[in-house]
């Protein structure tokens, strides 16, 4: 029987894909496989919306993940960030593996806490957690089986302000292959190269060097494959989630909204009451209306910042027209993006309408995402195996496509998604 493993990098760029050809691991897929260069991700194309796209080949409309956090009427931004598998509204790839009796693994994949696969550990501790217990969020949401065998060993480096899920996924991937023998259906997501790009830019030196980094990691899990598993028989796909954008300006839309009277605070930061917020989706931002008598005014004050020479909005599209051209749904009225690129801050404690980028900042760092698809960069998606033809080149995709394709390889259908089955990039089965 086939298996399947994915190996996810946060951020990956159609960029890299030349410096790739030329590493030791990447290169040995890229090169005796195939490649989609240009994938386009879902909108907004943040982590936790593509994420859950790449799984259940649906849009954001079909699964209701449409932030990264939380994002509900009223709910000022805070810490909360989706996080539960029962919040996807649709069955993923791994729900049609485990129904057909295959062993499931997920490992640092978001929106995965409580999901009944085999081996799960989610992506749920908090973004800005540094604290020393870590188990409060993975008690009741990572499996029993993962919470047993390696935390105890490995929790430590969840824990503290130097924390990190790259060096906890590395130590629990391999060890589990080796532990358990190899699941069928193997998702291991690695994050460091989108925290990289945050704080120094889309093209900096040091993204090469952390993509070396995840060639050793990614060589590593193949060699786990080689000595524990079944390696001849297995897919193995290298994807990301979505590219970035190096930004050249923050815009603090609250504040603007305050300087036009739409939000009143006590001067603290705090709202009083208002007509509208937006929520930051960092290249877009979703504005919800709160008192409807004053929604023509905030949308004819939108539609005015298409001439703005500062800010030069590129549309301003309501929940219909959201639908309609990008298959995004959720709790909001209106979502805006710029021509330029502009990331958009929602606080409403920094006293200024721009402010400065904070490096490492996922909403306002050096480089971010969270935009329309067709905005460069975009991210790649390359396979190699028994499955997959050698040196197929596929120009451009959608990201809803990689599940159908990806469930095709080990041998089932995934019915009911916006995707279409990449067939140039496989064999002929017969």
């Amino acid at each position: 029987m086939k298996k399947l493993f994915v190996f996810m990098i946060d951020a990956l760029c159609s960029c890299d894909i030349e410096v790739m050809k030329e590493m030791k691991n990447f290169g040995e897929i890229i090169n005796n496989g195939s490649y989609v260069h240009h994938m386009y991700p879902v909108h907004p194309a943040l982590t936790y919306c593509c994420h859950t796209s790449i799984v259940t080949g649906k849009y954001v409309e079909g699964h209701g993940i449409c932030n990264n956090e939380l994002l509900k009427r009223g709910l000022w931004p805070n810490d909360v960030w989706f996080g539960m598998k029962k919040d996807v509204q649709a069955p993923t790839i791994l729900d049609h593996a485990r129904d057909l009796g295959l062993t499931t693994c997920s490992i640092s994949w978001p929106v995965t806490g409580g999901a009944d696969y085999t081996y799960c550990f989610p992506m749920i501790v908090p973004y800005h957690y540094e604290g020393y217990e870590p188990e409060k969020y993975l008690k009741g949401t990572a499996t029993d089986n993962i919470m047993d065998t390696y935390i105890w060993k490995y929790g430590r480096y969840l824990k503290g302000k130097d924390r990190s899920l790259d060096l906890f996924t590395m130590a629990v991937a391999p060890d589990l292959i080796r532990d358990f023998g190899q699941p069928d259906v193997m998702f291991v997501k690695m994050c460091d190269l989108d925290s990289v790009r945050h704080t120094d830019g889309v093209y900096h030196e040091n993204t090469k060097l952390q993509l070396l980094k995840h060639d050793e990691e990614l060589g590593i899990l193949l060699e786990s494959i080689r000595r524990y598993g079944d390696y001849e028989n297995t897919n193995f796909v290298i994807m990301g989630d979505h590219g970035q954008t190096d930004i050249e300006a923050v815009l603090q839309f609250n504040e603007l909204l305050k300087e036009k009277g739409f939000i009143r605070t006590d001067g603290k930061g705090n709202v009083v009451d208002c007509d509208c917020y937006a929520h930051s989706a960092a290249l877009t931002t979703f504005i919800e209306i709160v008192n409807p008598d004053k929604e023509q005014e905030v949308y004819d004050f939108l539609c005015s910042l298409k001439e703005d020479p500062e800010i030069q909005l590129l549309y301003v599209l309501n929940k219909e027209e959201m639908k309609r051209e990008y298959h995004v749904d959720g709790p909001f009225d209106y979502v805006i993006e710029s021509k330029r690129n502009i990331s958009f801050g929602d606080r409403l404690d920094v006293g200024e309408i721009w402010s400065k980028r904070i490096p490492g900042e996922h909403k306002v760092g050096a480089a971010t995402h969270g935009s329309r698809p067709e905005r460069d960069e975009n991210t790649m998606f390359i396979a190699c195996g028994p499955s997959v033809k050698k040196g197929v080149y596929i120009e451009t995709a959608n990201m809803v496509d990689e599940a159908v394709t990806m469930a095709k390889m080990i041998g089932f259908d995934m019915e009911n998604t916006d995707g279409r089955l990449l067939k140039e990039m496989l064999k002929d089965e017969g």
